[in-house]
């Protein structure tokens, strides 16, 4: 019988200034999921330094780098002595003047099986993304790693049920989101709960939506000086095809986090809650439309 379960492994990372600490801590991390079961694990958004979109500066673009490159150099062998599976957030320089933010999805046998590049980029409050990223080319796409059939999207994807759907189209069975999202401390206070709720909420969505398991892997600490930083909120977690949120890391602290999960249940789920043979794709023209004025 074809085994159906999983190990899923999120590294929720407090991330600093120095890009080898960085790096050492996510192989660290890597390894103590491997240690405890992972078979596919995912790292924070921009894992290899502080979030530097929260300022527009040209110096910045010297921390991008190929891919292959330094960093998936550095995975790649370990993934392969650990049989594991590796999703790894990266700032691509794919050429002079042109930038992704880009998710690398290393196998289990150390090989490179794919790239996904941030379609959806932010320019909010200390989120200037656009002053560094292209937005993604490749489209949504699945990986047949040696662990499933694995999509992933990249933060501020989490927000726009369209790429979660059109990944599980691919028929990506688990959706990752490397997450870098906090607050502002001056409007934590007022608006932080709503804002977290809304966070899980719409990823809870997602996996009831399309029948599948939803995994968001953040960062911890308090990042940046301009306009008091921001704060980022941990609370890295796994979803189940049912909305229910099987498991959440802390708030504050750096952790490992294995999740058991059966992929039986994505079956299950898109058997008996069947809206993917029930979507009236003769319907949704209009969703390639910006808006829909008065007709």
């Amino acid at each position: 019988m074809t085994r159906t379960t999983r190990q899923l492994g999120l590294v929720q990372l407090r991330c600093t200034a120095d890009t080898q600490k960085n790096l050492a801590q996510a192989l660290d991390g890597i390894r103590a999921a491997a240690a405890q079961g992972a078979e596919i694990v995912c790292l924070p958004e921009l894992f290899g330094s502080l979030y530097f979109c929260q300022t527009e500066d040209h110096v910045c673009f010297d921390l991008a780098e190929p891919i292959p490159g330094p960093t998936t150099e550095a995975i790649a062998p370990l993934a392969r002595e650990l049989g594991v599976v590796v999703i790894a957030s990266l700032f691509e320089r794919r050429s002079a003047g042109l930038y992704h933010n880009t998710a690398a999805i290393i196998d289990a046998d150390g090989s490179l099986a794919g790239i996904y590049r941030k379609m959806h980029i932010p320019d909010d409050p200390l989120y200037y993304e656009k002053f560094y990223f292209t937005p993604g080319d490749l489209g949504y796409r699945a990986y047949d790693s040696q662990a499933g059939k694995i999509g992933t999207l990249i933060c501020w994807d989490q927000w726009f049920p369209e790429a979660a759907r059109l990944t599980a189209l691919r028929g990506a069975e688990i959706l990752f989101y490397p997450t870098a999202i906090g607050w502002h401390p001056g409007e934590k206070a007022e608006y932080g709960e709503d804002q977290h709720n809304s966070w899980e909420l719409i990823q809870r969505s997602h996996a009831v939506a399309n029948g599948c398991y939803v995994v968001a892997v953040n960062r911890v600490g308090h990042e940046g000086e301009e306009s008091g930083g921001i704060e980022f909120w941990g609370q890295s977690f796994v979803v189940a095809p049912s909305g229910k949120i099987l498991a959440r890391a802390s708030v504050d602290q750096p952790e490992v986090l294995v999740v058991p999960v059966d992929l039986e249940q994505v079956n299950q789920a898109r058997t008996h809650w069947p809206f993917l043979r029930d979507r009236r794709i003769d319907s949704y023209g209009d969703l390639q439309r910006r808006f829909i004025d008065s007709e």
